[in-house]
Formats: structure tokens, C-alpha cells, sequence
């Protein structure tokens, strides 16, 4: 069983979906050296957030924004934690419905993502700045 992990940082990215499965794959080239196995990816942070979802159509990743920011508003009234401005505490809560790491089966060296899939940095503030990843991989 080898394990293999690697904490890197990502660029800031603007706020929004980001595709980040390439960049993964860049920071952990050991992964063509496992034939079956499963990669984590998690994020260490509160204010963004990790998925796996469509690679292909860019306005996916734009519906996406879109639904979540109607869906927790900035400035909505019953908000106490305000204090690193109005996209702070949506982010928070944005963060926690998507979730902080993704897990992905490895195959010939390979993710094994559908047709149609990528990991995103869903990036929920304005200027979030560079987000630190742990990527672990195990397997044989």
C-alpha cells in the first residue's frame, strides 16, 4: 500500500466555480504511480469549498454563483458575524452546504472522474486569496 500526501497552495481565484482537477494532478504527479486507489482532497478553510461537477460547460459553473447567491445573500439581517465584510458570513455558510473535501477513485494512474466531471475551488468570497489543499492518495 503506498500513501502519498501533499499540502500545496492554490492562486487567489475570483470569487465563483473554479476548475481545479489539472492543478491537483500537477502538485501530486506520484498519483500515475498508483494503479487502484482513492484520492481525498480537502480544503483548510471556512470561507470555500470543494465539489466534483460538470468539466465542460462554463455556464454550469456560472449557475451555480448564481443559485448561491440567491440562496444565502450577503447582508441579509439576522447575520451577527459581519465583521470581515458583507460576503463573510455567506461564505461561511456557503462552505459548510458544499462541503470541505472530495474523495475520488484512482485507476491506472489515473482519477477516475466521469465523462463530464472536475473537482472546483468554489471560492465564496471576494478576495479569499490563495486556499491551502491537503491531497492525500492511497493505494497500490
Amino acid at each position: 500500500m503506498k500513501t502519498i500526501q501533499r499540502e500545496f497552495r492554490l492562486p487567489a481565484m475570483p470569487r465563483g466555480f473554479h476548475l481545479v482537477t489539472q492543478l491537483i494532478e500537477k502538485e501530486v504527479p506520484e498519483l500515475r504511480e498508483i494503479e487502484h486507489g482513492i484520492l481525498n482532497v480537502f480544503i483548510q478553510h471556512t470561507s470555500a469549498s470543494l465539489t466534483v461537477n460538470e468539466n465542460a460547460d462554463p455556464t454550469v459553473r456560472e449557475d451555480f454563483e448564481s443559485h448561491f447567491d440567491r440562496a444565502v445573500p450577503e447582508n441579509a439581517p439576522y447575520y451577527k458575524h459581519m465583521a470581515e465584510g458583507p460576503d463573510d458570513m455567506p461564505a461561511h455558510i456557503k462552505a459548510s452546504l458544499m462541503g470541505a473535501s472530495v474523495t475520488v477513485p484512482i485507476t491506472s494512474g489515473r482519477l477516475n472522474l466521469g465523462t463530464w466531471q472536475g473537482i472546483y475551488l468554489c471560492e465564496h468570497r471576494d478576495r479569499g486569496g490563495p486556499r491551502r489543499l491537503v491531497v492525500t492518495a492511497i493505494g497500490s
